[in-house]
């Protein structure tokens, strides 16, 4: 007998809120979304916040609502209650006018001087954990202050340097991470087999060609701060190639029940790290060469669920049995550390007979809910957080969205009713929740969870078929995104033509229906917020291909295709143009013609790159172009990666991985795209044309430019989460990444 644990529908109070201070005169004006602190608004515990006098002030009429106006004093503090936690604090300082020079104290720990040249304002980023209650600010020297903000910061992976490796034609290539909690400042110094091999600290970079290594070299890395040097991160071997082979344990095959034989092979994968020792470790999806897409009818074999590390050993395996259909659009496995234990969960959808990583079956181990037609349209469906470690069934409670009536869904065979997809998001800004989701053609349900303390707890439920949702009807893609459009510090859900606030409410709708690809980021940093790139899949849409504000969604620009426009990718490609170019096809879903636009809506040429993913691979800033080399007659594709020559729009080859193949038939997507290793260059891997191993392949080209690891970027590390579910979509930064960026942001987190 299941017994269902944990699952009471209760909203988590939020570990801390956002403040935003003006400060000034009280008939100042104030900018919006800020807070009014008057020179004379002295501290109270009702309102929560202010100065511990009257101080003076100043307003200059200019530049800007923000910072034509300050407080001023020689010795003054400030005080706002808070919860306890860990907080970026961002304090702005000067005057349009005359120079200024305020020193800061947060904690009463000294934190820097503020200073600046007349018509000039100064900046402080600062990290602060507050224990009592309550944030306190001391200023001191000239004393003028503008703003302040105050964001929670988010709890995010304690990762290791992720040092690699490899042997190159003239020595050994090294690299490893930036830490997001690690000022840009800080500078390296590299040792091989016990000896430093940098005259000077590394300042400009977080890789280094060793020209004296050999394949018999080990390597360690470690900081310098405030010139000192740090502890040394763990040793690494040379590799050989610029690949790493993680063997694998293939299941075997099987027979379905009328008698059609079936194999596996290594299909999408995701990562955490399970053990809490620094380093990922790779959760694998093991696919049936029956698979099926929920529009085509028979039977398949069972989805087997792999947990290894990075050396090859097979922590657990799950199978999910047989009441989970196999197909892209049946099972969305989610690994985060869902609870902040610092040890990454994985959830996802099961049912009576699955077995977990310790051999314990699920419900009841001889149900069999599959219909004559291979389909599974009955029977109690279940929600299942396992412990990444051990892949032990930790808590299971029904899965909601639940199935209901099969036709409420659009059809009546059982295609509709199964397209899931699923998230993590962090809708309080400091910790992660759970978002599982059912539907997209017509109905669409989306619930959002909690796992605290060994419990499921649900945080809210949007249904289209609810009271003034209706018209988000028929707006979900294949895939999802999430970030913080509203740069509220909390992350919306963007669904394809909808998006979802944090609190499960409507947000927008463009209203142009279902689409194929979607990318979300800040597309383009000639404008402020982030946008989202969609392609669409109704040919009387008014733009089969678009770009929308984030946060609003209001069309930037848009093409009308008059097609279904099935591929679309963003990427920074031609330096010629600010921000990532757009392109999408127009015909086949290899088409090399079609429309490409730069960010700000100019066509530049029908000639169009590759379609499926993009990648940070050689030393430069621009993205190079993740694909596959497809074979018709046998149904697979190897590897490749090509840079895109935008002077003659064609694809100039980088690196074709022989030995491997590709996923998902002419979707053409790897296991996994992320930055596992080294420095903020991504890594690819590959399945092996056996499944006995993947392949983790990593750039050895040298680059000059120091990024924090973009695993500690909030948008992209969200972005490997959800890279799984259904119709996988290339991971992309909060940030913009490319030619002409400003310095990348040091992210707003800290570490369990």
């Amino acid at each position: 007998m299941l017994v269902l644990t944990g699952f009471p529908s209760t909203t988590e109070a939020a570990p801390g809120n956002a403040y935003r201070f003006d400060y000034g005169s009280a008939a100042s004006p104030v900018e919006a979304g800020y807070l009014q602190v008057s020179n004379t608004m002295v501290y109270n515990s009702t309102r929560g916040y202010g100065l511990n006098m009257q101080v003076d002030f100043r307003d200059r009429g200019a530049p800007d609502p923000l910072l034509r106006d300050f407080v001023i004093n020689a010795n003054y503090s400030f005080a706002v209650d808070i919860q306890n936690g860990s907080y970026k604090v961002k304090l702005k300082a000067g005057d349009q006018i005359a120079s200024n020079r305020t020193s800061v104290s947060i904690e009463g720990v000294p934190v820097g001087n503020l200073a600046s040249s007349s018509g000039s304002f100064a900046e402080l980023d600062q990290n602060v954990t507050v224990t009592d209650g309550q944030m306190n600010f001391d200023f001191g020297r000239d004393g003028r202050v503008n703003s302040i903000e105050i964001t929670p910061a988010r709890q995010m992976e304690k990762l290791d340097r992720g040092l690699v490796a490899v042997k190159v034609n003239s020595g050994v290539y090294v690299g490893w991470r930036l830490l997001g909690t690690e000022q840009p400042s800080i500078s390296f110094n590299l040792y091989r087999n016990g000896t430093k091999v940098n005259a000077t600290p590394i300042t400009d970079s977080t890789n280094y060609l060793d020209t004296g290594g050999s394949v018999a070299s080990s390597y360690q890395v470690k900081a310098v701060v405030n010139g000192i040097e740090q502890p040394g991160s763990a040793t690494a071997t040379v590799w050989g190639a610029n690949y790493h082979q993680l063997p694998l344990q293939k299941p075997n095959g099987g027979t379905t029940p009328d008698n059609a034989a079936y194999t596996y092979s290594a299909n999408d994968a995701s990562l955490g790290d399970v053990d809490g020792d620094g380093q990922y470790e790779i959760i694998l999806k093991w696919d049936p060469s029956n698979s099926r897409d929920n529009s085509q009818a028979g039977y398949t074999g069972n989805v087997y669920i792999d947990a290894y590390k990075l050396n090859g050993t097979r922590l657990w395996r799950i199978d999910l049995g047989k009441n989970i259909r196999a197909g892209a659009h049946y099972t969305q496995f989610m690994v985060y550390d869902l609870d902040g234990d610092g040890k990454a969960e994985v959830a996802m959808k099961t049912a009576d007979g699955t077995v977990d990583g310790t051999g314990v079956t699920i419900g009841n181990a001889s149900a069999d809910y599959r219909n004559a037609s291979g389909y599974i349209l009955s029977g109690p469906e279940y929600l299942t957080i396992f412990n990444g470690q051990t892949g032990k069934a930790m808590t299971t409670v029904n899965y909601d969205p639940p199935r209901g009536n099969v036709s409420d869904w659009g059809d009546a065979y059982g295609n509709r009713v199964d397209r899931f997809l699923a998230g993590i998001a962090y809708l309080d800004g400091v910790k992660p929740s759970l978002v599982m989701a059912r539907g997209y053609y017509t109905r669409t349900v989306i619930v959002a969870y909690n796992y605290r303390n060994g419990a499921l707890t649900k945080q809210w439920t949007f249904d289209s078929n609810s009271a003034g949702n209706t018209a988000y009807a028929g707006q979900g893609n294949h895939s999802l995104s999430v970030a913080d459009v509203d740069n509220d510090g909390k992350d919306e859900i963007i669904y394809g033509a909808m998006t979802l606030d944090d609190n499960g409410t409507g947000l927008y709708n463009t209203g142009l229906g279902h689409g194929d690809a979607l990318h979300v980021g800040d597309l383009d940093p000639t404008r402020p917020g982030m946008e989202v790139f969609d392609v669409h899949e109704h040919k009387d849409a008014q733009y089969g291909m678009e770009m929308h504000d984030a946060d609003t969604g209001a069309i930037l620009w848009g093409r009308y295709t008059g097609t279904d426009t099935g591929r679309g990718l963003t990427a920074d490609i031609d330096p010629r143009y600010p921000g990532e170019e757009a392109w999408a096809v127009n015909g086949a879903w290899n088409s090399m013609t079609g429309w490409l636009y730069s960010a700000q809506g100019q066509l530049l040429s029908t000639a169009i790159p590759s379609t499926n993913f993009a990648i940070w691979w050689d030393g430069d800033l621009q993205r190079e172009l993740l694909d596959h080399q497809w074979d018709s007659t046998t149904g697979t594709g190897v590897g490749k990666i090509y840079k895109w020559n935008y002077t003659n729009n064609t694809l100039v080859n980088l690196l074709t991985a022989s030995g491997t193949l590709s996923n998902n038939n002419t979707k053409g997507t790897p296991s996994l795209q992320a930055d596992l290793l080294g420095d903020w260059r991504e890594e690819v891997i590959w399945r092996t044309t056996d499944s006995s191993a993947l392949r983790i392949y990593t750039t050895t080209d040298v680059t000059s430019y120091k990024i924090p690891t973009l695993m500690h970027d909030p948008a992209y590390r969200l972005s490997i989460a959800w890279q799984n579910t259904a119709y996988n979509q290339p991971p992309h930064p909060g940030f913009y990444l490319g030619n002409g960026m400003t310095p990348a942001p040091t992210p707003n987190m800290y570490t369990p």
